[in-house]
């Protein structure tokens, strides 16, 4: 086993089936041809409809219907089922939840979280390690069973293959998905992963090159990191003047967080890890291993660094970004390595529904800090603490952006703070990524809690110095305003009325506060956003 460092809507009513049947099959493909044929009818209690198709899955209280309509969920309590495939009546009907993917979250984050969850309800937890990569969780109340949690420990790759061949119920991932995953998992009825609300962020976690205190290296592009983790680059003269060969840590290659920073690191220069790299099962073991030679750079997690320097990321033009606490929960640090669920777009049962509401509470949180992760509560950040932003900000300032536009700019955001959520788009697109999904969720909750009443929200708009810098002050600011209309749209669902709380307006400054140098695809990207300032 790889140690990747371990440390949908209510049923629906007889009424509304026929109707939701063909809604769903407009946007979930049928069941893959390759899953076990296994015919079933299903009769409603009251005799108000019979389906017939093949059995696509069974939770404990759900089943999963591959039909002439597309895929169909029903509840086993309010239907008769009749087939050799059909869960035996008898036998206790339990919802379960099959978790399979990256220990990061799965050994220790998510069984910690699920105890929480189990007090709060004020329902028994039971535990059990049948194997090493094996964890069986139990709920229970006075005696009844209420749900099951059942977390299979491996790594990302194989969790997409578990969810894909229906072994799986949801992913723990620390890395995005790729392409062929999510085609595979769709082509298996788990809809579009890559769509808006599939990715649950649990915590916070970055892959961080790093280096010994010893080690005077100060900051390095991407292409360097690349030329390093390659073998291109062997030896330090090239890079401090110290003459000693380089020597790479890194985690496993079948795990999540090398997979990650290959994919964005190695992949857009062409290159592959060198042979030479080590590797270590855990990441605590490669800090230690790091401390100890001044000649060597190694791939950390944030959360377990131990006193290693983190190696700042710095493009051609100068411009440095900084990893810390405020930086990742910012998203301006671009090797972020979220800790996430995976969640097909299907229907489960509520208790599995209330978990993952619950993940985004202060008591979740607090597990979260507890286990050395960094939590999503937003902080704020005066002005005057942006030091490495403005210095950015006044190096770029020239023809398109003018010392008036950062004065202008200034006077703006004056007797303003920071918010340490920020909204991101996905490549080539307005339409926003996952991690900036999960921001407007939990903006709007806070709004709607009254924990921003009487107080101002600006959505500050920027670009990346593309094109002419009145375009980019026009596009910021349509990304500001799209942005502050998502934060409304989820407010009126949350039943706030038009109007109350904060006042809350957009506006655009283009290129004017560049975090990174627009010579890369990670520069621009980090470049694009929309930040929210509190007044």
């Amino acid at each position: 086993m790889i140690d990747e460092n371990q440390s949908g809507g209510a049923v629906m009513s007889n009424a509304m089936l026929l109707s939701a049947m063909l809604a769903v099959a407009t946007v979930l493909p049928q069941a893959a041809a390759a899953q076990q044929e296994a015919p079933v009818t299903v009769t409603s209690r009251d005799g108000g409809f019979v389906i017939t198709g093949t059995l696509a899955g069974f939770d404990g209280q759900l089943l999963r219907l591959s039909t002439d309509y597309g895929p169909v969920t029903v509840d086993i309590a309010e239907v008769t089922c009749e087939g050799a495939a059909c869960p035996d009546p008898s036998a206790p009907m339990v919802p379960t939840l099959r978790l399979s993917g990256a220990p990061a979250l799965g050994a220790v984050l998510l069984p910690a979280l699920i105890q929480t969850f189990a007090g709060r309800r004020a329902v028994s937890f039971d535990r059990a390690d049948p194997a090493p990569d094996r964890i069986e969780i139990a709920l229970s109340d006075a005696g009844v069973p209420v749900a099951r949690f059942e977390l299979t420990l491996s790594t990302t790759e194989e969790g997409f293959a578990d969810l894909a061949a229906d072994e799986a119920d949801m992913v723990m991932a620390v890395r995005e998905i790729r392409a062929d995953e999510a085609q595979r998992s769709f082509d298996a009825g788990a809809g579009d992963l890559t769509g808006p609300r599939r990715l649950r962020v649990v915590a916070l976690d970055a892959l961080a090159p790093a280096v010994s205190p010893a080690n005077p290296f100060g900051g390095a592009s991407f292409p360097m990191l690349a030329g390093i983790w390659s073998g291109e680059i062997a030896d330090w003269s090239a890079l401090t003047g110290i003459e000693a060969p380089v020597a790479v840590h890194d985690l496993p290659a079948e795990g999540g967080f090398a997979q990650g920073f290959a994919d964005r690191v190695l992949a857009p220069a062409g290159l592959a890890p060198a042979p030479t790299v080590m590797r270590h099962d855990d990441a605590a073991e490669l800090a230690l291993a790091v401390a100890q030679n001044p000649a060597a750079i190694g791939l950390a997690r944030f959360s377990q660094i131990g006193n290693l320097r983190p190696v700042a990321l710095v493009g051609d033009c100068g411009r440095r970004l900084s990893l810390s606490a405020a930086s990742l929960k910012a998203e301006d640090y671009p090797l972020a390595a979220p800790l996430a669920l995976y969640v097909p777009a299907r229907r489960m049962p509520q208790i599995f529904r209330d978990f993952l509401d619950f993940l985004g509470t202060p008591a979740a949180d607090l597990v979260v800090r507890r286990l050395g992760l960094t939590d999503q509560v937003p902080v704020e950040v005066p002005l005057a603490d942006q030091g490495e932003r403005l210095a950015n900000a006044i190096l770029a300032a020239g023809e398109e952006v003018s010392l008036g536009d950062l004065q202008q700019m200034l006077v703006e955001l004056a007797d303003t703070r920071r918010l340490s959520i920020t909204f991101r788009f996905r490549g080539g697109s307005t339409r926003l990524d996952p991690m900036s999904e999960s921001g407007v969720d939990r903006l709007a909750r806070d709004i709607a809690a009254g924990i921003y009443d009487g107080r101002q929200i600006l959505f500050a708009g920027f670009s990346d110095g593309d094109g002419a810098a009145a375009g980019n002050r026009e596009i910021a600011l349509r990304r500001a305003e799209a942005v502050l209309a998502a934060v409304r749209e989820e407010l009126q669902r949350l039943g706030t009325p038009p109007g109350a709380g904060p006042a809350l307006r957009a506006e655009g400054f283009g290129e004017a506060l560049p975090l990174a140098c627009d010579d890369s695809d990670w520069g621009r990207q980090a470049n694009r956003r929309v930040e929210v300032w509190l007044r």
